[in-house]
């Protein structure tokens, strides 16, 4: 079966500096596949060399078997989309949800926009009485839920979220990440998450890839992880920081 995002020996260089390393891994359709490891380990680089913002020095990314050249078109941002980290900077601070939602809809020319946006607000648990407020009148779990609304406006099959839930309290993470996982089952979505948090990509996700300067450390699935049935040192060490960054966290609450 053809994996819906196939990466082979991608690499990506910054001045000189090597930021990704041959890096190979496929991911099935609606399947949620994860990338975690260290800051600095390549997973944001691997989301945007795939949205085309990072420049691919080597390397192939292919989607549903067709590799991807250079530039991207409409039609890729038809078929894949992406949520960034910061709720805060990605929305347009002059702008309302409404002219948000609206100018994807008006780039690729769709003329059932007010149906759209209503469904995508509906979707994302906002409703029309957040269409015209500004992202500033918005909390950080609001805002995030309107970026994944712009994300999934075009029906994407794909959706890359980089870091997600990073930028917003615990349990406002945990309505965002419930809110994602129904997304992706009603509508048998592929994602690709990077996150830092073990225990996020254990819920999220079926398999995962561990990163360390910009290489693939370990492959392993979510309960495998879950079970620290590991086999390399790097990843043990990540578990065990893990670890007492939760028992820290919790001796302070």
């Amino acid at each position: 079966m053809t994996a819906a995002l196939s990466i082979e020996k991608l690499r990506v260089v910054y001045h000189g500096f090597p930021a990704l390393r041959g890096v190979s891994f496929d991911v099935q359709s609606g399947e949620s596949f994860g990338l975690v490891g260290e800051s600095g380990s390549g997973k944001s680089t691997i989301l945007r060399a795939i949205a085309g913002l990072a420049p691919v020095a080597s390397g192939t990314i292919a989607i549903d078997g067709k590799q991807l050249g250079a530039r991207r078109d409409k039609a890729f941002y038809r078929q894949i989309q992406m949520v960034f980290q910061d709720p805060y900077g990605s929305l347009h601070p002059r702008q309302t949800v409404d002219r948000l939602l609206q100018e994807p809809l008006a780039i690729h020319g769709f003329a059932d926009g007010e149906e759209r946006i209503q469904r995508a607000l509906d979707e994302v648990g906002l409703g029309s009485g957040f269409r015209f407020r500004y992202s500033h009148q918005l909390s950080g779990g609001q805002r995030q839920r309107v970026a994944i609304a712009r994300a999934l406006i075009l029906e994407p099959s794909i959706l890359l979220l980089d870091e997600p839930t990073s930028a917003l309290d615990a349990s406002v993470q945990a309505e965002v990440l419930n809110l994602l996982e129904e997304i992706r089952r009603r509508r048998k979505l592929t994602y690709l998450m990077v996150s830092h948090d073990l225990a996020i990509i254990t819920h999220m996700c079926e398999r995962l890839m561990v990163m360390q300067s910009g290489e693939a450390v370990e492959n392993l699935t979510a309960s495998e992880l879950a079970d620290r049935r590991v086999t390399m040192s790097y990843t043990r060490n990540l578990l065990k920081a893990s670890e007492g960054f939760d028992r820290r966290t919790r001796a302070r609450d």
